[in-house]
């Protein structure tokens, strides 16, 4: 079945036949003597030139309407960009709409408190991207006047961005001749020349930069990398990939040996490790509710959370009370589990029990511990909190 949105291209050559039995080592046999040639066809300014007039085609069609496709200035383009990083595009679109109301140009972003540019993004994860945003935006106002860099070496220079960012930004926005290389177009380009070596390798990296700066036309580079981008997102998707949908898959290499499915190279799969944490709602006799600044080197540094215990462990809620007390020097005392809330933090899948704590005196709170606060409930919709200290915080309105 053809997805909504993506035609169906016709093909004029069969995918490489089934073997009948015993015949299989012919499959095999073809395979070995192809590898031999077929990463190197791209070397073949043929073979490149339809590739890029079929992928630009497919592109003029079934291109995705995006508000960072709009208005392509190099601060959109960066914003978008870095959001796109690890985050879905469904997920970026509103946080991207929100953030330019919030940081229309690039001195705007400078000037904003972080606590203000932490908040707007609460929920993208990853926050070492925007505290990077914001030290680039200041270095731009700095050293550039304000006014974003054009140059590959004084993009490259600012925090947060390596080589495949730096080259969107100016391709996208400048039409720039740099090419892009990241999760989709390293799928894309590797299928094409039927790169079967671990991609993750410093060979296999080389070869697919060389190969993602050939294939730029000499004008339109912008254009194409996102065509690659996109076919990547809708088409070439690491599972299952939708050949039938494919405009190129004429001249993708994996695809004529039926290797689709094998090629990129298999990645380590991330081995998960299940722990459990405990947090607390500790109210105040003065009606407020005891929150914490995570301190820098820590998980989620520099936003809001209730207290909770994290390092390693423990038997139970009161045994983590019991720790965070002696680290803290207040007597936090569980009184009834509130909720349970279940996440996942790079390696890590959480389970998060929540427990109420009876009620302390805010002038209990140490003055060494400067990250504490007690706080009333409302304050906390304008700070910027953990995904889970968000859930937390909705699940006590009205309370």
């Amino acid at each position: 079945m053809t997805r909504p949105g993506i035609s169906k291209v016709p093909d004029s050559t069969a995918a490489f036949p089934s073997e009948p039995p015993g015949r299989e080592s012919a499959r095999e046999e073809l395979i070995r003597q192809e590898t031999v040639h077929e990463e190197f066809v791209w070397h073949d300014p043929r073979w490149r030139g339809r590739v890029r007039r079929r992928l630009l085609g497919w592109f003029a069609t079934q291109a995705r309407s995006l508000p960072w496709r709009d208005h392509p200035t190099p601060y959109h383009v960066w914003v978008s960009e870095i959001m796109l990083q690890q985050t879905q595009v469904a997920t970026v679109i509103d946080y991207y709409h929100r953030f330019l109301a919030a940081f229309p140009t690039v001195v705007d972003l400078a000037a904003a408190p972080e606590e203000r540019l932490m908040r707007l993004w609460e929920g993208l994860g990853y926050y070492r991207r925007a505290r990077s945003m914001h030290a680039a935006a200041k270095l731009i106002v700095e050293r550039h006047d304000g006014v974003f860099p054009t140059t590959f070496d004084q993009v490259l220079a600012l925090p947060g961005i390596g080589r495949y960012t730096a080259g969107a930004i100016l391709s996208i926005s400048a039409d720039r001749r740099y090419p892009v290389l990241e999760g989709n177009t390293q799928r894309v380009y590797s299928r094409w020349i039927g790169l079967r070596q671990d991609v993750t390798t410093a060979a296999a990296k080389t070869t697919l930069w060389d190969v993602a700066g050939a294939m730029l036309p000499r004008t339109g580079s912008g254009r194409f990398n996102q065509a690659a981008m996109e076919l990547g997102s809708l088409v070439c998707k690491p599972k299952e990939p939708l050949c039938h949908a494919c405009p190129v898959r004429n001249d993708c290499q994996a695809h004529r040996l039926g290797l689709q499915d094998e090629i990129p190279g298999k990645v380590t799969r991330v081995e998960y490790e299940s722990r459990n944490e405990f947090g607390f709602i500790v109210p105040t006799r003065e009606r407020n509710v005891l929150v914490q600044q995570i301190p820098a080197g820590q998980r989620w540094a520099g936003l809001w959370d209730f207290p909770r215990w994290t390092e390693g462990d423990v038997a139970d809620a009161a045994a983590a009370a019991k720790s965070l007390s002696h680290q803290w020097g207040i007597a936090i005392r569980p009184t009834e589990k509130w909720l349970t809330i279940k996440h996942a933090v790079t390696r890590y899948r959480i389970t998060l029990e929540v427990h109420r704590a009876k009620p302390i005196d805010a002038a209990t709170i140490p003055t060494d511990q400067p990250h504490l606060q007690a706080l009333p409930i409302d304050r906390l919709a304008n700070l910027p909190l953990s995904t889970t200290g968000r859930k937390i915080a909705r699940s006590l309105v009205g309370k």
